[in-house]
């Protein structure tokens, strides 16, 4: 795992417990602004994580979950500045890399839950997007910024913004900028879950033991399964489900044989 020191650095935090991960957003004092480092960061902790994680919850440490990016790295104050995209191979790379950081969150070793309050804006909003399940406390204010800021959402979050709330609405998010409280969250689909902010963690731990009690192969098989069924045809994705029972249906044969 990545040494606790490094990670710091980043504004995180990882505990794990046994088959469940827990990654924090550490920068309170900033509202969990994130940097270049925090997104490298949140890339090696999927890199790294040990092989017994079933769940990664992901959390903000004080008054929000992310206040999206630390607007001191327009200025380069992070010691690093945005790529101004004149070598277009460079700039491609460096985005790629950041991307990283939220990519492996569809890994399907693994579900993700997103514990969010507070702000949850731009890249945080995109952090959240990322991860399977999104559990709300009452207080949360959802946003994504970039476009006010000249950019676009480029942290893997158009595609699942536009698979649960679809184009139209997409765009009226991202073009006005607007902040998306809980009950409408609750009610596009940008939040599965909705309690008080004192019933968070009571709730995510609700959940968390849920998930971890369902077979381990089979939440593997069936969160693969799940994250082909909008790309595949229906003679596709009854061939991908023959294929996932059918493997299914080996290891339980073959646990029982050892058994």
């Amino acid at each position: 795992m990545e040494p606790a020191a490094d990670l710091a650095e980043a504004g995180l935090r990882l505990e794990v417990d046994g088959a469940v991960a827990t990654v924090v957003l550490d920068r309170p004092e900033r509202r969990n602004a994130m940097t270049f480092a925090t997104w490298r960061g949140l890339a090696r902790i999927g890199r790294s994580l040990p092989p017994q994680v079933r769940v990664v919850v992901l959390r903000g440490e004080g008054p929000s979950f992310s206040a999206g990016i630390d607007l001191s790295m327009f200025s380069g104050g992070s010691g690093e500045s945005l790529p101004d995209g004149s070598d277009f191979a460079a700039s491609d790379a460096f985005i790629a890399e950041l991307q990283e950081g939220y990519t492996w969150l569809r890994d399907p070793r693994f579900v993700t839950v997103a514990a969010i309050h507070g702000h949850v804006i731009g890249g945080g909003f995109q952090l959240a997007l990322a991860c399977d399940i999104r559990v709300a406390a009452d207080d949360v204010k959802l946003c994504m910024k970039e476009p006010a800021l000249g950019l676009v959402p480029d942290l893997t979050g158009t595609k699942p913004l536009v698979e649960i709330v679809g184009v139209n609405r997409a765009l009226e998010l991202c073009l006005t900028a607007r902040t998306v409280l809980a009950e409408e969250a609750r009610r596009l689909g940008l939040a599965e879950i909705v309690v008080p902010r004192e019933g968070l963690d009571d709730a995510v731990r609700e959940l968390v033991g849920s998930l971890l009690a369902v077979n381990p192969g089979a939440a593997v098989a069936t969160k693969r399964l799940l994250l082909e069924a909008t790309e595949n045809t229906l003679a596709e994705q009854c061939a991908a489900e023959r294929r996932e029972q059918i493997g299914r249906l080996r290891e339980m044969a073959e646990a029982r044989r050892q058994g």
